[in-house]
């Protein structure tokens, strides 16, 4: 196994979304700040209601993936299908815009935390007018991979830890990501595969943890060199984060807000289907 190392630290920046829902944005903060396939990553998290109480109002996308994975709070989605999905702790919606989609994420709690992330993957040109799909993904159907000193939650890929092969809650897709949350103990260590030909990062987002021989930075992007695998290990306090991965598209990417094609012509048909009410036709 050859190890990746530390590539790149993209921090997050504080920003807000939605109906003035307080994010940290670390990939997608800027439109060339992407890492393909994917296209943004946000972190929430909050004690305050006021601070992500107003949620995501009915809006639509075009042309990739939204990935909401839920640490710990309670959000309701609802979408244009008839799709009506309760995300708790730990759990995951997988949605998929394809030609469009329109939707709402609201908040279901008016006090506590509510902390999760929000990751966008690109779709290849070929795909970005499928219909329209959701996955609603509840804990118990996320497989826990157990080692010494820590736990692997894989959302999506395949893994082999221990000498055990393991497949995630989510179905393949065509840029096979690789989404896992890693729990440590303090002190320990573990080495993960991850492909050699995937662009890959690490989101450490709480305690502390090193990637080799470097200290990653938490609430940041942290990406990965070449390689195909990347030894942990945590500090005193132990660690939490995620291992983000997918095989690149290579297509032109062409950004307006919620629509993600690969040409400015493409951009302007999905604001003319929008306005003219077609985007989900």
């Amino acid at each position: 196994m050859t190890l990746r190392s530390l590539k790149q630290i993209i921090p997050a920046l504080e920003t807000s979304d939605g109906a003035g829902v307080r994010i940290k944005r670390s990939i997608g903060q800027r439109q060339n700040v992407r890492l393909d396939p994917f296209l943004m990553l946000d972190e929430f998290g909050s004690a305050e209601a006021a601070d992500y109480i107003a949620g995501f109002p009915s809006h639509p996308h075009r042309g990739f993936e939204t990935v909401t994975y839920m640490i710990e709070g309670h959000m309701l989605h609802e979408d244009h299908l008839g799709n009506r999905g309760n995300l708790h702790n730990g759990g995951v919606q997988w949605m998929t815009a394809g030609r469009g989609i329109i939707h709402s994420e609201m908040p279901q709690q008016e006090e506590g935390v509510m902390r999760g992330f929000q990751l966008w993957l690109n779709l290849p040109a070929a795909e970005k007018m499928t219909e329209a799909g959701y996955h609603d993904i509840q804990p118990e159907e996320i497989p826990e991979i157990t080692f010494d000193g820590g736990t692997v939650k894989l959302i999506a890929g395949a893994m082999v830890v221990g000498g055990q092969s393991h497949r995630g809650a989510m179905p393949d897709r065509s840029t096979q990501p690789v989404y896992a949350d890693i729990h440590l103990a303090s002190g320990a260590s573990v080495t993960l595969p991850v492909p050699e030909t995937h662009n890959g990062m690490l989101y450490l987002y709480e305690g502390d943890a090193r990637l080799s021989d470097a200290d990653l930075q938490r609430s940041a992007a942290n990406i990965l060199g070449d390689g195909d695998g990347v030894r942990l290990q945590a500090g005193n306090a132990g660690a939490r984060l995620l291992l983000i991965a997918g095989k690149p598209i290579g297509e032109p990417v062409v950004q307006y807000g919620p629509f993600v094609m690969n040409t400015r012509e493409e951009i302007e048909r999905a604001l003319r289907d929008y306005r003219d009410g077609r985007l989900t036709a």
